[in-house]
């Protein structure tokens, strides 16, 4: 398996960041980590492994962006200067990160643009659906294994513009019907939102249903894959998880 190391400054952010490629070639997969976590925590924690079959048959390219959680989702203090973190981070990831993920995909001469996926754990996987949601134009669908979408669990009872941007459960209530990005969800290839009911999960699996359930009065229909009650919010779970969805996805490899 190729494994690459990337540190490049972000205009965003204001700073370097750190990304990490799996793989030569293939569907290019953007992964974010768990609450808190690094770009390093997927390969830690045996998801890379996991997907060596799909990378080694250049199926599958995945990059592991870093995270901002302990100045946005994760810090204390006022609301306002933590949600324009989460915002620049997510202008660094649509405006730098994905132009790089396109460009590094491409040496093997294919071209992926607006079929990038996203995948994540815990936050990660309420990035993966956040992101996919609001730039259907960039990405593909998702791969979310118990994501939370309710950005009222970091922040209470405050709104403004930016919480309102990065809570799907609120901005999806109120998506038209004749917005522009409904023919894109539909052309998505799979848009994945998956919970256990076990240890853990309970405020993630109300944050699934009740998202799913504001997307089908919208006419639109991820695929909601509910596991049993012995599915606990943990790796050794995730980990079965994900190679069952990237089978789905992209085939046996």
């Amino acid at each position: 398996m190729q494994i690459r190391y990337y540190k490049e400054y972000s205009r965003y952010l204001n700073r370097d960041m750190e990304f990490k490629v799996f793989g030569h070639a293939g569907r290019p997969i953007l992964i974010f980590p768990c609450q808190g976590g690094r770009f390093f925590d997927w390969e830690d924690f045996g998801m890379c492994d996991i997907a060596a079959p799909w990378i080694d048959a250049g199926k599958l390219q995945i990059f592991c962006a870093d995270s901002i959680d302990h100045e946005s989702w994760d810090a204390v203090g006022p609301e306002r200067p933590r949600i324009e973190m989460q915002e620049r981070w997510y202008n660094y990831i649509c405006e730098e990160l994905v132009p790089r993920i396109l460009e590094i995909n491409r040496e093997q001469g294919e071209d992926h643009t607006g079929r990038i996926l996203l995948g994540g754990a815990s936050v990660g996987g309420g990035h993966a659906v956040n992101f996919y949601l609001r730039r259907p134009d960039i990405f593909n669908g998702t791969i979310a294994l118990s994501g939370i979408y309710n950005a009222s669990e970091f922040f209470g009872n405050y709104m403004d513009d930016l919480i309102y941007r990065n809570s799907p459960c609120d901005y999806m209530r109120n998506f038209p019907a004749d917005h522009p990005y409904k023919e894109l969800y539909a052309r998505a290839d799979k848009f994945i939102m998956c919970c256990g009911q076990g240890a853990w999960e309970d405020k993630l699996l109300t944050s699934t249903l009740e998202l799913q359930k504001i997307l089908e009065s919208k006419d639109i229909h991820p695929w909601v894959d509910i596991w049993g009650t012995d599915v606990t919010h943990d790796w050794p779970w995730w980990r079965r998880q994900w190679p069952y969805f990237l089978e789905n996805i992209l085939g046996q490899a």
